[in-house]
């Protein structure tokens, strides 16, 4: 009875019978499923609507509107604000040629909603785009039941230490493998550019990695990434957080580490060019923190203690292969002499527009300390 209570109510349901009615034909018609991001700055919403013909591109995609009052994005007297269509990919949940359509938030008069942290970033990318940077995420997550006790942990106490979880293999090593299979291939058919997972150092944790992405794609591929990650697991009845320390004591946080590099730093002899980058992210230290989660590194502080595969949130480090570090340069790139750096610092529930966007304004703009600059003139 326990564990039939760790999942929800409608992941009960007999989903062969929804099969008969995904596989009807639509007569030409084709639902496209706008999702946006809401007014905690983590979480996403969607809605539903038909076209009378099938979209070929994200300028296809009509503009649309939703109640920003009940979504923490406006006050109820003046609630209407805008979904701008910025993204477009296929839906694995209703199938061809049905879309998933990513979208910025604008406000009654137009200007960005306060969590549309896209728009600024789009601006910082068509600024560098010389720079060509590529972008790889590594999303670590946990999976709950919906009482919110980490899925597949004894109901009044904890799994074994941490040791053989980490990329484990067997049904006392590892919880929740349908789902993760189930979003990669979900994410695959999409057109996400998701690269690889694997089971983390703490039981019911996972990773995806998403990249290489270039300027502004890489927010757009995590957070439909995200996105389908949270549509799966409705499915299955669980829930994904991406809280960076679900569990209190001697079990390790969620990260999402950030890989970046510019075309300079992957051509021969581009060690050079990582180093002096991360000589110019050692002295924004603090301006990183504050944008590497959603609450100026008030979530991140319970992460970076220093233990636990992190840097302190208080001091900047850097080296090669180490995972205790702020940044880490594989060995790999040690030895070759260019490719790419690491910056471990980033929680697992930021906001990739808002953590690419830091990097370029520090590491290409040559931006430093706490402000930012406003390229709206430019």
């Amino acid at each position: 009875r326990a564990i039939a209570m760790s999942v929800s109510h409608s992941s009960r349901l007999n989903k062969l019978v929804r099969e008969q009615y995904v596989r009807l034909p639509q007569d030409g018609l084709v639902q496209v499923t706008y999702v946006w991001i809401d007014g905690s700055s983590e979480g996403v919403r969607c809605k539903t609507r038909t076209l009378d013909k099938e979209p070929k591109s994200i300028e296809d995609v009509p503009e649309w509107n939703f109640d920003g009052s009940s979504t923490a994005q406006a006050e109820g007297s003046n609630s209407d604000m805008f979904l701008v269509p910025v993204r477009m990919f296929r839906d694995p949940f209703c199938l061809d040629p049905n879309k998933l359509v990513l979208c910025e938030v604008l406000k009654y008069n137009r200007k960005p909603a306060e969590t549309n942290l896209r728009h600024t970033c789009k601006k910082v990318m068509d600024l560098v785009k010389d720079s060509h940077p590529w972008f790889g995420m590594e999303q670590e997550y946990t999976l709950l039941g919906i009482n919110g006790h980490p899925y597949g942990w004894p109901d009044n106490g904890f799994p074994g230490p941490q040791g053989p979880y980490y990329c484990g293999v067997g049904a006392d090593k590892v919880y929740g493998r349908d789902i993760v299979e189930s979003h990669y291939k979900a994410c695959l058919y999409a057109g996400v550019k998701i690269c690889g997972t694997n089971a983390e150092v703490m039981p019911s944790q996972w990773e995806f990695q998403v990249g290489p992405c270039e300027g502004i794609e890489m927010g757009d591929h995590l957070w439909m990434a995200r996105f389908i990650l949270h549509r799966v697991c409705e499915d299955f009845g669980v829930v994904a957080t991406l809280d960076p320390k679900p569990m209190t004591g001697n079990w390790n946080g969620a990260g999402c580490h950030t890989n970046y590099s510019t075309e300079e730093m992957r051509r021969e002899g581009g060690l050079k060019h990582i180093e002096a980058a991360i000589e110019k992210l050692s002295k924004r230290h603090d301006y990183h923190i504050c944008v590497y989660d959603p609450r100026g590194g008030r979530d991140n502080s319970r992460r970076l203690t220093g233990h636990h595969e992190t840097s302190n949130i208080f001091e900047f480090s850097a080296g090669v292969a180490n995972r205790g570090a702020s940044i880490r340069i594989p060995r790999q790139v040690g030895q070759d002499g260019y490719g790419y750096f690491e910056d471990r610092r980033p929680a697992a529930n930021c906001d990739p527009y808002a953590v690419t966007e830091a990097i370029m304004r520090t590491t290409v703009l040559n931006e430093t300390g706490v402000e930012t600059k406003d390229y709206a003139d430019h």
